[in-house]
C-alpha cells in the first residue's frame, strides 16, 4: 500500500468489539487476566496497550521499519536510545542540533562519564570515516535544527557501520513522508511525535523505529523498565494527526517554498536558509534523499535587535517554541529553543529567526512577514 493509504489504515483495523472505525481509546492502567500468566496479549499498561500499539504498528510502517516504540517525549525516546550505550562509550553528533538534545547530552549524560563530539554537517557528509572512527553510536539531524543544514545519510551510515556504531537519524523535520531514514542506512530513526506527526500542537510525545531484532528488544525493555511511555489519549492524537500527514506535508512545504523566495528578494533578509533553494550547499543531497524540502525556512537579518524585534511584530505568525502545527510559528532560536547552547560552542547566531510554515493562505504569511520587517528599524 502506498503512504497515505498506510497513515489511514495501518495497525488501525475496525474495533472488533464494536465496529469501530477508529481506534478506541483504552483508558485503563490493567487487563483482566484469564488465568495467571494468560492474557490477550496486555497485562498492564506502562508495558503496552493496544492504543498505544495502534501508533507503534502505524508509525513503524511509514518509516519502513518493523518494530516501533512510541514515548511520552521526543526527549524521552533520545533518552532511552542512549540507555543502550555505557558510560566511556563515545557518541559523535552533529554539531547543529536542536537545543534539547545538546543539554540532554552535555549536562545529563556528559558528566555519568559518557563522551561526546561534534562534526559539522559538511564533515559528516564529505568525509564521516575520519570523524566516526572510534564511535559507539553517531547521531545526526537532517535537516537540521535550527540551520537546516543537510547530512548525507547513506554516506553516514555506510562509515558509521564500518567503524561497528549505530547510526540515529532525528527524522523530526522531514517526517517519513519526506526522508526514510532506514531505507538510507540508518539503524534507528527518532520523531518528537509532538511536531508533524501530531501537527496540530495539542499532544507531547517521541517515537523510535528501528528494523534490528537486537535493538528492538532492547528497546522495547527499556521503554518497559524506565517508563516513559505516552499515555492512550496522547498515542491517540498523535495517530488522529497521521491520517493527515501528507496533505499537511504538501502544504507545509509549498508555503516553505513560497515564503523562502519572498525571504530571499527581500533587502532586510541578508540569508534564507530552506534546503529547497538551488544555492543551499546541502540541496543536492537533500534532493537525492528527500521527496520535498520540508516546512522549516531560518534567514539571517544585520543584527539580533532586529531578529528580536521582528518576531513580536507578526499577527498571523505566533512568536512560540516548537514546531510542526497547523498554524505558522516564528521564534529567536538563540533565546528560545536553543538557549541552552548560548554558554556553548554551537551557539544559533543572535540575529537568526527560524519559521515553523503552516498550511495557513500563503500570500497572509507573506504579506504578514513584508509588514512586520517593514515595522522594523534597521538597526547597525
Amino acid at each position: 500500500m502506498e503512504f497515505e493509504t498506510r497513515a489511514i489504515h495501518e495497525g488501525q483495523e475496525p474495533d472488533p468489539a464494536t465496529g469501530a472505525v477508529i481506534t478506541p481509546i483504552y483508558q485503563t492502567s490493567t487487563f483482566a487476566q484469564e488465568a495467571v500468566g494468560v492474557t490477550k496479549g496486555y497485562d498492564y499498561a506502562r508495558v503496552a496497550n493496544p492504543t498505544r500499539t495502534a501508533l507503534e504498528d502505524c508509525l513503524a510502517s511509514l518509516e519502513n521499519a518493523a518494530h516501533g516504540h512510541a514515548f511520552a517525549s521526543g526527549i524521552a525516546a533520545a533518552s532511552t536510545i542512549l540507555h543502550l550505550l555505557d558510560p566511556g562509550d563515545h557518541v559523535v553528533c552533529v554539531n547543529d542540533v536542536y537545543g534539547g538534545t545538546y543539554r540532554l547530552f552535555s549536562q545529563v549524560y556528559e558528566p555519568k562519564g559518557y563522551r561526546f563530539s561534534y562534526a559539522t554537517p559538511a564533515q559528516l557528509s564529505s568525509a564521516p570515516a575520519s570523524h566516526v572512527a572510534d564511535a559507539r553510536l553517531v547521531w545526526i539531524e537532517t535537516p537540521t535544527n535550527p540551520l537546516l543544514n543537510i547530512v548525507d545519510i547513506a554516506a553516514v551510515a555506510e562509515a558509521a557501520h564500518a567503524a561497528e556504531a549505530l547510526l540515529v537519524v532525528d527524522n523530526t523535520f522531514a517526517t517519513p513522508f519526506l526522508q526514510t531514514p532506514l531505507d538510507l542506512g540508518a539503524d534507528i530513526v527518532l520523531h518528537s511525535t509532538t511536531k508533524y506527526l501530531g501537527g496540530h500542537s495539542d499532544v507531547i510525545g517521541g517515537f523510535a523505529a528501528t528494523n534490528d531484532p537486537t535493538i528492538a528488544e532492547r528497546l522495547r525493555f527499556l521503554q518497559k523498565s524506565l517508563g516513559a511511555v505516552p499515555g492512550p489519549f496522547d498515542a491517540w492524537l498523535v495517530l488522529r494527526g497521521l491520517k493527515t500527514l501528507a496533505v499537511r506535508m504538501e502544504r507545509h512545504c509549498a508555503n516553505a517554498r513560497a515564503v523562502a523566495e519572498f525571504l530571499s528578494g527581500h533587502p532586510r533578509v541578508t540569508q534564507v536558509l530552506w534546503p529547497g533553494m538551488p544555492d543551499h550547499p546541502g540541496h543536492e543531497i537533500a534532493a537525492r534523499q528527500m521527496r520535498d524540502f520540508g516546512g522549516m525556512v531560518s534567514f539571517l537579518v544585520e543584527t539580533e535587535e532586529e531578529a528580536v524585534e521582528l518576531v513580536a511584530h507578526t499577527e498571523v505568525w505566533t512568536l512560540a517554541e516548537s514546531l510542526g502545527g497547523v498554524e505558522s510559528l516564528i521564534e529567536h532560536p538563540a533565546q528560545m529553543t536553543h538557549a541552552s547552547t548560548a554558554a556553548g560552542p554551537f551557539a544559533a547566531p543572535r540575529n537568526l529567526v527560524r519559521l515553523s510554515v503552516g498550511i495557513e493562505a500563503v500570500d497572509d504569511l507573506v504579506a504578514d512577514l513584508d509588514r512586520a520587517l517593514a515595522a522594523v528599524p534597521a538597526r547597525t
